[in-house]
C-alpha cells in the first residue's frame, strides 16, 4: 500500500495528467510501427520520477510514464528510467519489480544518458529510442537534444519550461537577471542565441535598450526552429503549449524525430489535446 503523504510522490495539475496521455498515446503507436519492422527498440525517461503521481484533480493516484509504458502492446524491448532522487528511484524499482527489461539508475540524466542509455539506441545497430525529456525547469543540457538529434534513431518528447525561464531569466530588462540563472538558460539552449528570440532593441531617450518581446511564442519559435537547424532533427511539428487553471502557460511540450509520419501521428494528437481546458 503506497503512502499518500510520501514526498516522493509528486503532485501534478490537470495539464500534466493530459502530458502523460499524449505521450502514451503516441508510445502506443510508436510501438506497433516498429515491432511490425522488427526493430529493436527502447523507451527513455530521463526524470522518471517515482512511478505515480497524485492528481491534484482528483486526489487520486495515476500513472506516471514509467509505469504507463511498461502496460504498452506491444511491448518495447528495454526500459530505461533515471532521476536524481534516491528516495523516487527507490519508488518506483519497488513498483517495476524484477523485469530484466528494465534498468533503473539513479544519477544526472545529462550525464547518463550520453554515457550508458543512447548508445543503446544506435542507428547502425538497428535500435530505436523513444525518449522523454520532463525536466522539473532548466535541468537539462543541450548536448542531450543535440546527440539524440544528430544520431537518427531517437524521437523525444521534451517539456520546455518557459514559465522557469520568465522567473528566473527572461526578465524585462535582462541585465537584471542573475548570473547564475543565465548559465542555467545558457546550458539548456547551448549558447546565448536565446537572447535574439527573447529581446528586441527599442530606441529610449538614453537610447538603445533591450526589452522583452510580450508573449511566450517567441522564444518557442526560436527553440523549435533550433532543434531542426542545429540538433538536425528533420520533424518537429508546432508545440502544444500546457496551461494551468487560469490560462497561463506553464511550458511547452515539444516533440522532435526524423519521420515524417511520425510528425503527422503527434500533430494529431496534439490537435486532440490542444484546447484542452484546465
Amino acid at each position: 500500500m503506497v503512502d499518500r503523504g510520501e514526498s516522493r510522490f509528486d503532485d501534478i495539475g490537470y495539464w500534466s495528467e493530459v502530458k502523460l496521455e499524449i505521450v502514451r498515446e503516441y508510445a502506443h503507436a510508436y510501438s506497433t510501427i516498429l515491432a511490425k519492422k522488427h526493430l529493436h527498440h527502447v523507451y527513455i525517461d530521463a526524470f522518471a520520477g517515482a512511478g505515480l503521481h497524485l492528481s491534484r484533480a482528483t486526489e487520486r493516484f495515476v500513472h506516471g510514464s514509467p509505469l504507463n509504458a511498461l502496460r504498452i502492446e506491444p511491448p518495447f524491448r528495454e526500459f530505461y528510467f533515471i532521476d536524481l532522487d534516491g528516495e523516487k528511484v527507490e519508488a518506483l524499482r519497488e513498483l517495476t519489480g524484477d523485469d530484466d527489461r528494465v534498468y533503473i539508475c539513479e544519477g544526472d540524466c545529462n550525464e547518463v544518458l550520453l554515457r550508458s542509455v543512447f548508445p543503446r539506441a544506435r542507428y547502425e545497430d538497428f535500435r530505436r529510442g523513444l525518449c522523454l525529456l520532463d525536466p522539473y525547469g532548466l535541468h537539462l543540457n543541450w548536448e542531450v537534444l543535440h546527440t539524440a538529434g544528430h544520431m537518427g534513431s531517437i524521437e523525444v518528447f521534451l517539456n520546455f519550461p518557459v514559465m522557469d525561464m520568465n522567473r528566473n531569466v527572461l526578465w524585462r530588462h535582462p541585465e537584471s537577471a542573475d548570473d547564475t540563472q543565465i548559465a542555467r538558460m545558457n546550458s539548456f539552449w547551448g549558447d546565448d542565441s536565446w537572447r535574439a528570440a527573447a529581446y528586441r532593441a527599442e530606441q529610449t531617450l538614453f537610447g538603445p535598450e533591450e526589452t522583452k518581446i510580450p508573449g511566450n511564442e517567441a522564444i518557442a519559435e526560436a527553440f523549435r526552429d533550433r532543434l531542426k537547424k542545429v540538433a538536425s532533427f528533420r520533424c518537429v511539428p508546432d508545440p502544444i503549449p500546457m496551461r494551468n487553471s487560469i490560462g497561463g502557460i506553464i511550458y511547452y511540450l515539444f516533440f522532435a524525430s526524423h519521420q515524417p509520419v511520425a510528425e503527422h501521428i503527434v500533430r494529431d494528437i496534439f490537435n486532440k489535446y490542444r484546447d484542452c481546458g484546465a
